[in-house]
């Protein structure tokens, strides 16, 4: 995995934008860590979007609707969860550094950063972020503090990229949480073919109607190409 120093460089919400329409992203050693590192990994992990799997055990969860979801409604609530401990998250570790903060929450206010939120009885309790670029989608972390919090909200996200028109999905790593979806590992340069085919489209991360039902939701996910 390529890895190259960054701790003094500044970082601005443009140059990070660049950085992944060219197939890298920051990460730090930990929370306390203030440097950040360009990562660009040999495999990288990604969801084929045409053959994500939702299990059959969470569809019945998510038809019982437990969880209110909303959409970019509260990046600090996410954010904070995503950095209070590897609950579920793309990454096996905790990582987000306050530049990290920073930076994703400045692309949230450009509109280049999304949430996809859970919500219980007025509060949040799971979640994902990432970044959209283009026909691109880069899942950065996820967190849970109910069950299937974050699994439901990865399956809302689904639905929402298909019906918008992107192509990709990025994982930037697979865990075998993740596997169970359809997360694959793709070698770097046919990470980069699908990379560049997806910046020549147009993604509407709003395509999906706000009134979608939960069986919606799961046949547009689910739906095979």
């Amino acid at each position: 995995m390529a890895r190259q120093s960054n701790s003094t460089l500044q970082i601005t919400p443009q140059v990070l934008l660049k950085a992944y329409a060219c197939g890298i992203f920051p990460m730090s050693d930990s929370a306390d860590d203030p440097g950040l590192y360009w990562i660009e990994p040999e495999s990288r992990g990604i969801f084929p979007l045409e053959r994500f799997h939702v299990p059959r055990r969470l569809a019945r969860t998510m038809r019982a609707e437990p969880y209110e979801i909303r959409v970019d409604t509260d990046f600090e609530g996410v954010i904070e969860g995503c950095a209070g401990g590897p609950r579920s998250t793309y990454r096996d570790k905790t990582w987000i550094n306050s530049r990290i903060r920073r930076l994703y929450g400045e692309l949230f206010e450009l509109g280049f950063c999304h949430t996809i939120e859970a919500w219980q009885d007025g509060k949040l309790v799971g979640g994902l972020y990432g970044v959209r670029l283009r026909g691109a989608f880069f899942g950065e972390s996820m967190f849970s503090h109910a069950t299937d919090a974050s699994k439901i909200a990865l399956v809302y996200l689904v639905a929402r990229l298909k019906a918008g028109g992107f192509s990709l999905l990025d994982a930037q790593f697979t865990t075998e949480h993740l596997q169970r979806f359809g997360a694959i590992e793709i070698d770097r340069d046919v990470y980069h073919e699908k990379l560049e085919a997806a910046l020549t489209i147009d993604g509407n991360f709003y395509g999906l109607a706000g009134g979608a039902t939960v069986d919606e939701v799961l046949q547009l996910a689910s739906q095979t190409s």
